[in-house]
């Protein structure tokens, strides 16, 4: 999945969120469902994983800039 559909479904989920005449109930049944997608133990794994994979991103760049400086 491309990245800018992913960021188009979360700003329509938020509008609908956010502009929805269901009221409260839909909201809470909505937020019960992203909790427990957000704490499912494979969620957690990617999120972990995404970080590592960043942070280790993060530093080869530093050390790629560092060399081009000298």
């Amino acid at each position: 999945m491309r990245p800018q559909y992913l960021v188009i479904a979360v700003i329509a989920l938020a509008a609908y969120v956010l502009g929805a005449k269901a009221g409260e109930s839909r909201y809470n049944e909505i937020k019960k469902v992203a909790t427990r997608y957000w704490n499912d133990p494979q969620v957690k794994k990617a999120r972990k994983k995404a970080k590592k994979a960043r942070d280790k991103a993060r530093k080869a760049a530093s050390k790629q800039i560092h060399s081009f400086n000298r």
